[in-house]
């Protein structure tokens, strides 16, 4: 019988190990010929060597800060005595670059998918209701809440009909950068491969005016778009009214789309974790990333975003950048940030939440670490702003904030057709048009929220599985879902109130 490690090392360099479960004080550790000096919780670190005030302390090989005070074998290292500092960084741009070898299109793997006259494949075939202002709100919810399951009954084909509302429009700059970031990401939802029809309602006074939103982004009214404008109807009952009237002909519409056979190249992944843990970064992050390489090898692509959260470890991703080029659009990304948030108390500045710090992380660089491996081991292609509509195949960036619902609105409005979400102490995010595939990063939290979480990444930290035998499991979970199996969120009704166009900007 196999004995398993109470500890998990990650590479040979590293002083510390990572505790697979619970270390009492006193517990032996043959593989590290150490003993622990103090209790261990479960994802936490343990010295393996001494380490001196000052010297880094090591992760996969990476430095995740450096000693407060003299260390020895045994310590228990956590916030208490890892210092947060600066990390002198070599962004070494594209030094580590490699091509990836794409199969060719008759070896790819194939997923049934809505295919959309602009040559977009959507994984659901939804209608949407979007708002250009908060006063158009309350009108867009009346008007989803009348589709209920028993009116679709009719439509097999419609995925559902939902509203997605926010709180901006109006009371903001008419023109710049917030305007534009608003629209841009009404405009990538409303083009979205998954959203068959749209309906957008406006109020009449707002700045974000429907004509100029209109003209500024390219659309217009046609078989599958249509607007009403409150002012101009009689109010909100009549809006009311008449917005179910054109989701009916929408319906109509919308329900002729059938799903066809399609090849993996269609399909763009948004990449999220949230209330990460210990072992985010040992399992279901490095999973994912698995995934991802043979995403990309089928000739799709993937989404990294949450700059914030990748700081300290991004010359790991500027390395790896096709271009020194892309690779300098990160470090303009991340310098914004640091600019941006510049003596306030955010997570870039040191600190992560109280959950992530219970679940084992020390600062911002270790979670970062984990956090980054997502996104696999393939070559950085392009850097993004926020829901900017990406079109490079492959592994790209999006720059958006750490904070998960703006920073999946974001990677959505860009084309992402599903998301995937890892956590370790538990997130309950779901998210529409695409639906959101959520990975637990142990197997005491997947037993405990088995109604929320539809894969176990535990197996790996449990000595039971490869994460490639993981990364091959959320793969086919990837073709399934976007084939229209129903994730554990979509099954709760999860995902409507956590559209969250980024609010960057004055409000007055």
């Amino acid at each position: 019988m196999t004995v398993v490690s109470p500890v998990i090392r990650l590479d040979a360099a590293d002083n510390i190990v990572v505790a697979r479960t619970e270390i009492k004080v006193g517990t032996e550790i043959p593989t590290e010929n150490i003993k622990a000096l103090a209790d261990v919780p479960q994802g936490h670190k343990l010295a393996t060597r001494p380490i001196r005030q000052g010297e880094p302390i090591l992760k996969y090989s990476t430095v995740i800060g450096y000693a407060a005070h003299d260390l020895v074998p045994g310590d228990y290292l956590h916030s208490h005595n890892i210092r947060f500092d600066d990390v002198e960084k070599d962004y070494a741009f594209s030094r580590d670059y490699v091509p990836t070898a794409v199969l060719p299109l008759e070896q790819r793997a194939s997923f049934m998918g809505y295919r959309r006259e602009n040559g977009r494949v959507g994984t659901r075939n939804m209608i949407g209701i979007f708002i250009t202002v908060n006063c158009s709100a309350t009108v867009a919810k009346k008007v989803s809440a009348y589709f209920d399951e028993e009116r679709l009954a009719d439509y097999p084909n419609v995925d559902g009909v939902v509203a997605f509302v926010h709180e901006q429009g109006c009371g903001m700059e008419m023109s710049g950068e917030p305007m534009d970031l608003l629209r841009r990401t009404l405009s990538g939802y409303i083009r979205h491969p998954n959203i068959g029809g749209a309906l957008v309602l406006s109020l009449g006074c707002e700045r974000n005016n429907l004509m100029r939103f209109f003209q500024q982004e390219g659309l217009s009214e046609g078989k599958t778009l249509k607007t009403i404008t409150m002012q101009e109807v009689g109010g909100t009952q009549a809006a009311v009214k008449l917005g179910i009237q054109a989701i009916k002909e929408l319906l109509v519409e919308v329900n002729q789309h059938q799903r066809t056979p399609c090849s993996a190249e269609h399909l763009l992944i948004g990449l999220q974790c949230g209330g990460s843990d210990g072992f985010s970064g040992l399992s279901a992050n490095p999973g994912l990333g698995k995934a991802m390489d043979i995403l990309v090898r089928h000739g799709g692509g993937a989404i990294l975003s949450e700059t914030p959260e990748i700081y300290g470890v991004e010359q790991t991703l500027t390395s790896r950048a096709c271009t020194p080029e892309v690779g300098q659009k990160l470090v303009d990304r991340m310098n914004w940030w640091l600019e941006y948030s510049k003596g306030r108390d955010t997570q870039i500045n040191g600190q992560v939440s109280p959950g992530n710090n219970a679940g084992g992380l020390a600062n911002i660089l270790e979670k970062s670490l984990g956090g980054a491996k997502k996104a696999g081991s393939t070559g950085l292609m392009e850097v993004y702003k926020y829901a900017e509509q990406v079109k490079q195949k492959g592994f790209v960036f999006m720059d958006t904030p750490g904070y998960d619902p703006v920073s999946a609105t974001g990677q959505i409005a860009g084309g992402a057709n599903l998301i995937c979400f890892t956590t370790g102490r538990g997130s309950c995010f779901g998210s529409y048009p695409a639906p959101t595939i959520k990975l637990a990063s142990n197997t005491p939290m997947y037993q405990r929220m088995i109604g929320d979480m539809d894969i176990n990444c535990g197996p790996v930290i449990d000595g039971e599985k490869t994460l490639d035998q993981i990364g091959q499991e959320i793969f086919e979970l990837i073709l399934r879902t976007a084939s229209g199996e129903k994730t554990k969120s979509e099954a709760l009704g999860v995902g409507e109130e956590e559209f969250c166009p980024w609010p960057i900007g004055v409000l007055g």
